[in-house]
């Protein structure tokens, strides 16, 4: 019994130092939102940045749900809107693709070892010019199993 008590103490000691240390890493992360993107140059997010932080995932998932269930079509917590917003650009005007370990999406995700898989889907750059060079160098970046290439027409594939 008293083994099992000792064993349960350091138990909770290690959870709370775990805790302690996701605290003072959350702190120390400052922000991930890159200069030369939408993004520096506004006050705050879709939502506060808290929520978006905990939350994103959740909202993406909302409004992929509105829009194929229930054909509502709005751009506030799109994935592409994201994209868009958080994306950002070389010295040649060609976009960076967003799930790079050194650009908005892929470094976060990097920094708290969760899987990114948005990406095996959807462009990781926004449509328009530089699109094509853009999805080449996401190819070049992440390899040919886990990129993600924007076709000249600037659909998804």
């Amino acid at each position: 019994m008293a083994k099992a008590a000792v064993r349960a103490g350091l138990v909770a000691v290690g959870l709370a130092w775990v805790l302690v240390a996701q605290v003072v890493l959350a702190a120390d992360a400052k922000t991930y939102v890159l200069e030369g993107s939408k993004a520096a140059a506004l006050e705050s997010c879709v939502e506060p940045t808290d929520v978006m932080r905990r939350k994103h995932m959740e909202l993406i998932k909302h409004q992929r749900d509105e829009t194929v269930h229930g054909g509502i079509r709005s751009s506030k917590h799109s994935l592409a809107g994201c994209v868009e917003c958080h994306i950002r650009s070389d010295a040649d005007h060609v976009p960076q693709p967003i799930h790079r370990k050194d650009e908005f999406c892929g470094a976060c995700h990097a920094f708290t070892a969760v899987n990114l898989n948005c990406f095996d889907c959807h462009a990781s750059v926004p449509k328009g010019p530089g699109a094509e060079q853009a999805s080449h160098a996401a190819f070049q970046a992440v390899g040919a199993d886990r990129s993600v290439q924007a076709r000249p027409d600037g659909e998804d594939h």
